[in-house]
């Protein structure tokens, strides 16, 4: 099963894969984030966290999850069992929290600190966390897994793909319009414990939520080729 989600991914960019995370581990998950400190690194309104760079470091609790059986079950195959992971953060949308995505890749990478390299431009600091943008061959590297905990469509803000879209490299904004126009996106709707795979440089957008409910997603990445030049992972 396993093979053909690693060519779903390699062929279209993504993957959905159902029930990797059962209830109670979704339930411990939630009971873990309702522990986040006020911090500069959270954004909340009112009693909910909507936006969290650096889940691992704010949510100690939360680090064994990417060393997980569940979670390994989907790296190793794709990227390897000497990936680690680089990236984690928490997105929720509410109806005081809600927002939309433009069509757009991923093009950023967390480091630890910034260090002159070729071809590593557009540096930033985000929740105090320096971030770069790499070449493309280090985007195609990285997978990153979206762990829903909630069960989303298009209605609650599901995210939206161009399938294929994550061979074409880095996209200009006008490249990103004529694929736009010419396919049509896909929605990536998933219940509650599944998981969505996805490179970073697929072309995906999402919409504001229309209801009422939830939309809670751990996001984690995970590279198994070092950075060049001293750079590091930021959490390597």
């Amino acid at each position: 099963m396993l093979n053909r989600y690693s060519e779903e991914i390699e062929a279209k960019g993504f993957a959905i894969v159902p029930g990797v995370l059962d209830s109670n581990s979704v339930a411990l998950i939630m009971e873990q984030l309702r522990e986040i400190p006020r911090s500069d690194s959270t954004r909340q309104r009112g009693q909910s966290y909507f936006g969290i760079r650096n889940l691992l470091s704010i949510v100690p609790a939360l680090r064994d999850l990417p060393r997980s059986s569940s979670i390994r079950s989907l790296v190793d195959p794709i990227v390897g069992r000497q990936a680690q992971v680089v990236c984690g953060k928490f997105f929720d949308k509410t109806p005081e929290a809600n927002w939309k995505v433009p069509w757009h890749q991923d093009l950023t990478i967390a480091v630890r600190q910034k260090k002159d390299v070729v071809g590593f431009t557009c540096w930033t600091l985000k929740a105090g966390i320096t971030h770069v943008q790499p070449p493309a061959n280090v985007l195609e590297e990285v997978l990153a897994l979206r762990l829903h905990l909630d069960a989303t469509n298009e209605e609650s803000g599901a995210l939206k793909v161009i399938p294929g879209s994550h061979k074409r490299g880095r996209l200009s904004a006008d490249d990103i319009q004529k694929i736009r126009r010419e396919t049509e996106p896909v929605v990536c709707s998933v219940e509650r414990g599944d998981v969505l795979a996805m490179r970073p440089l697929l072309l995906h957008s999402s919409s504001v939520s229309s209801n009422a409910s939830h939309r809670r997603v751990i996001h984690l990445e995970f590279c198994s080729v070092d950075l060049p030049g001293g750079l590091e992972w930021s959490l390597s």
